[in-house]
């Protein structure tokens, strides 16, 4: 990431995007324009799935891609996920490791000292 466009971000305050209640194939495109807009202007985005109930695998997809183009822009990318059943779609594809998440809007507005888990049942050995 160059100086520019580093400076052009407001390191204030995270972007939050709100997903709807099914994030699936339908609802993708847009998705996918909200949070790379997100991921252009802000140095922190959070995608809040609280209102979601039903994410599909094309749903864990964009998530994962958001949060590549996330780590390739030096931007940090967290999930509110209360959800169980959307927890389970992203341990599923195994994307509960690779993705941020946390249980409330307000852990993931804290400053980064974060302390997310994996979804639950899904204590992987590291070693």
């Amino acid at each position: 990431m160059t100086d520019d466009q580093q400076a052009a971000r407001a390191p204030t305050r995270p972007a939050v995007v709100t997903l709807p209640a099914k994030v699936d194939t339908a609802a993708s495109r847009s998705l996918c324009g909200q949070l790379g807009s997100a991921l252009a202007s802000a140095t922190t985005v959070i995608a809040d799935l609280t209102a979601t109930t039903f994410c599909d695998p094309s749903g864990v997809h964009i998530l994962l891609l958001a949060q590549e183009q996330a780590a390739a822009t030096g931007v940090e990318l967290r999930l509110v996920v209360p959800s169980a059943s959307v927890l389970r779609a992203l341990a599923a594809m195994g994307a509960d490791w690779l993705l941020p998440v946390y249980t409330s809007l307000e852990d993931a507005l804290a400053p980064s000292t974060r302390t997310c888990l994996p979804a639950p049942g899904n204590q992987r050995d590291p070693g």
